[in-house]
């Protein structure tokens, strides 16, 4: 569904085209209200600078926003906290300077609590009729509590509780694939159904919300690195800049608890 959407709001090829981001919002602007009514998606469109000129309801209230209006012209650094704005938006400029096309990318939210929430984001640059780049599109779905009916969930519930209790060490396909009884090809199909995550996703998404707490300490970061699973400390820092946009210090610094 997500890719259909996208799809959709990217205006197809060619000549089906829109000429300027203004003819392109006067056609959106005919789903917004049914936009609106999804919950668990934040969709978006952006101009050429990274800033908003449609949303729907979701995404303004993640924003703490009541309205729309407020939202417009602004980019995601100027919206949401410190720790994940400027990180969003660096990623918006590489799908608008370089037309990337991001798929399925695991991302780390902070909602309303402040407690670490996930998403798949989904962006793509939008092309006039010449092939120029006149903004982008995006969606990012709240990741989804697993489907208990599924037939291997038992399973994987059991990958599952392993990841969580091991993730400070190494984690290998071969064990997961040991302690679920399936083949890699099957491990990985059924973690995409019950999860929509990747068992390599899964093992990611635990290490980092535990990194989210400790940074929130004065722990030295290497220590966060080693407590996560991660013996290079570079390599954690290239891992947590993936999914946050900033390095384990920079987020540290955006929240203040580091000068």
């Amino acid at each position: 569904m997500t890719q259909n959407l996208l799809a959709l709001l990217c205006q197809g090829h060619g000549l089906q085209r829109p000429e300027t981001m203004e003819a392109l919002l006067a056609g959106v602007s005919l789903l917004l209200p049914m936009l609106d009514v999804i919950p668990n998606a934040a969709i978006f469109i952006k101009d050429t600078q990274a800033r908003y000129v449609m949303a729907n309801r979701t995404l303004v209230q993640r924003c703490g926003l009541k309205h729309l209006q407020p939202l417009l012209g602004k980019t995601s650094a100027e919206v949401f906290p410190a720790q994940l704005g400027p990180g969003y938006t660096e990623q918006d400029r590489r799908v608008l300077e370089q037309g990337q096309v991001l798929e399925d990318k695991l991302e780390l939210h902070l909602y309303g609590s402040r407690e670490p929430g996930w998403c798949l984001t989904h962006k793509r640059p939008l092309y006039n009729r010449n092939g120029g780049i006149i903004g982008l599109v995006g969606i990012s779905v709240d990741l989804q509590s697993a489907s208990d009916t599924h037939p291997a969930y038992r399973r994987l519930a059991a990958v599952d509780e392993y990841i969580r209790a091991h993730f400070h060490q190494p984690i290998s396909l071969d064990e997961l694939t040991r302690i679920s009884d399936l083949s890699v090809a099957q491990l990985e199909r059924y973690c995409k159904r019950v999860f929509h995550l990747t068992p390599r996703q899964l093992i990611h998404k635990v290490r980092l919300e535990h990194a989210h707490r400790l940074l929130h300490t004065d722990l030295p970061i290497t220590e966060v690195a080693l407590q996560c699973g991660y013996t290079d400390h570079s390599a954690f820092s290239r891992q947590f800049k993936q999914l946050t946009g900033f390095t384990p210090r920079q987020y540290r610094q955006a929240t203040g608890l580091e000068a």
